[in-house]
């Protein structure tokens, strides 16, 4: 008994630390008894946690949740994260875990001694009793942690499992897991084997600029990532740097992908279909300028100023001297390259030119070098992505199919990114039906959300979210201040937005 009021002290106390003043209900008595614990938390947390419209769609959708569930949800993982050290440090040696449970992510708080149960449920969590403490367990995984090296290659993962008071071992071979198991000499009871068809490997980028390595030795940088219906996409580079079939390996030295299409001499172009560890990304590594978008391949005219990014030299800039040039090396003659006046090196070959967020080739050739300057020749990228039936991926002209209504707009999204048409600040429609049409870049999934302005708060009153990269609804609804809010749920690239008001 002196132990439970110790303990429910220890967390009236440390409630100090992590809430605001005292928050205080009716006693049975009509006194005022202060609140747990766990509700000084939540009070908190729901005055001060965010919740971002975005964020609240998105996980409404996602969990299958409403609106409602998820902003409490919010608040309630916030509340959590304050407690966790409290309940961590009181129940010391009896801890066995916490995690939240059900829509609204409700908290739940484990321990192995059964007199801590009311001292949870004073602190305001549901309680569970178990058999073992976080720390058995944790002591548990950390053995089977030194016996890594041993462990065999079919089972891909062991961890802490506090919802259910085990260490699991997931295992595509239950009998190679047991003996792993049994050769650990941990107590049965802590450790439970599942059945699994897990392979996790580490995934990678696809950047513009980016080292690769043939198979048969040698570097070159990657041009432009791009997709293909069919395909995993991949990235295109110069055409003297491999033929088809030969493999790639990525900067990392990772297995990444193989050359399905190459033309040199003639051209000097190439194809790179990688391989599921690797992700196309619509982006250029330009070194020590930062990470550059790709929106686009819209040739820039002669005059323009034009960068190269390449894993010898890095990022260099020139402008460009004459379109359709031919060149000839000692291979042969290039036919309709363009020249210009950056620099570049061996091992640049293949990598990105790029005027502003457009597109502009990937690098063949040239002269010189990048400490007394030089001529380069780049093979334009919208020759190469005609020639393989090749998408630039993040890119491109923004689709077209979403005719037919009052206005249209145009924009481009990375992965995760929001904009607000026509702006931000909305537009002002009658009662009536509005029509919203979304036509985003193929290999995506981009949606759209009808927001209605309430007070000074923007309500989402319509909505498109297949996993798709288009949309189209109707909304019929009351005058109002209204905007369409766009979500690149997955990938990069344009998109046009159809809108009719009423």
């Amino acid at each position: 008994m002196l132990r439970r009021s110790a303990v429910t002290a220890g967390f009236a106390l440390a409630l100090t630390l992590v809430a605001t003043p005292a928050i205080a209900h009716a006693g049975p008595d009509g006194s005022s008894a202060p609140e747990s614990l766990y509700a000084q938390a939540k009070a908190q947390a729901a005055a001060t946690v965010q919740t971002d419209p975005a964020m609240v769609d998105a996980l409404s959708r996602d969990l299958g949740i409403t609106g409602a569930q998820a902003k409490t949800r919010l608040i309630n993982e916030a509340a959590a994260a304050k407690v966790e050290s409290v309940f961590t440090r009181q129940l010391a040696d009896d801890f066995a875990g916490l995690w939240l449970a059900g829509p609204t992510a409700d908290l739940v708080v484990a321990t192995s001694d059964s007199t801590r149960v009311a001292d949870i449920l004073k602190a305001g969590a549901q309680a569970k009793l178990v058999k073992h403490s976080l720390a058995a367990l944790d002591a548990a995984k950390a053995r089977l942690d030194e016996l890594a090296d041993s462990a065999p290659k079919s089972i891909p993962s062991w961890y802490v499992d506090v919802q259910n008071n085990s260490v699991v071992v997931l295992a595509r071979d239950t009998a190679e897991a047991q003996s792993f198991v049994n050769g650990s000499g941990l107590d049965a009871s802590l450790v439970r084997i599942e059945a699994s068809t897990e392979e996790p490997k580490p995934l990678y980028d696809v950047r513009g600029g980016d080292a690769y390595y043939m198979g048969s030795g040698g570097r070159c940088s990657v041009g432009f990532s791009v997709t293909r219906a069919g395909s995993q996409g991949g990235f295109v580079t110069a055409g003297h740097c491999g033929r088809v079939g030969t493999t790639t390996s990525g900067y990392n030295r990772v297995a990444q992908g193989t050359f399905r299409g190459s033309s040199f001499p003639g051209n000097d172009y190439a194809w790179v279909e990688v391989n599921s560890q690797w992700t196309p990304t619509g982006v250029v590594n330009a070194y020590n300028s930062g990470i550059l978008p790709v929106r686009g391949s819209t040739q820039r005219a002669v005059g323009s100023s034009i960068c190269r990014s390449g894993s010898t030299t890095g990022y260099h800039c020139g402008t460009i001297s004459q379109h359709n040039t031919s060149v000839t090396y000692p291979e042969g003659t290039i036919t309709g390259v363009t020249r210009t006046t950056v620099c570049a090196e061996p091992g640049d070959s293949g990598g990105s030119y790029i005027s502003g967020d457009q597109a502009q080739g990937v690098t063949s050739g040239g002269s010189g070098n990048c400490t007394s300057g030089g001529t380069t020749y780049h093979q334009p990228v919208n020759e190469i992505l005609s020639a393989y039936g090749l998408t630039l991926a993040g890119g491109s002209t923004p689709p077209t199919g979403c005719s037919g209504y009052q206005n249209t707009y145009n924009g481009s999204l990375t992965s995760n990114q929001n904009a607000y048409q026509p702006s931000s600040s909305g537009y002002t429609a009658a009662a009536g039906t509005h029509r919203i049409c979304l036509d985003g870049p193929n290999g995506t999934d981009f949606d759209a959300y009808l927001q209605r302005l309430s007070g000074s708060t923007w309500t989402t009153v319509a909505q498109g979210t297949s996993p798709n990269p288009d949309e189209a609804f109707t909304y019929n609804g009351t005058a109002g201040t209204y905007r369409v809010r766009v979500h690149a749920y997955s990938g990069s690239g344009s998109y046009t937005l159809g809108l009719t008001r009423p």
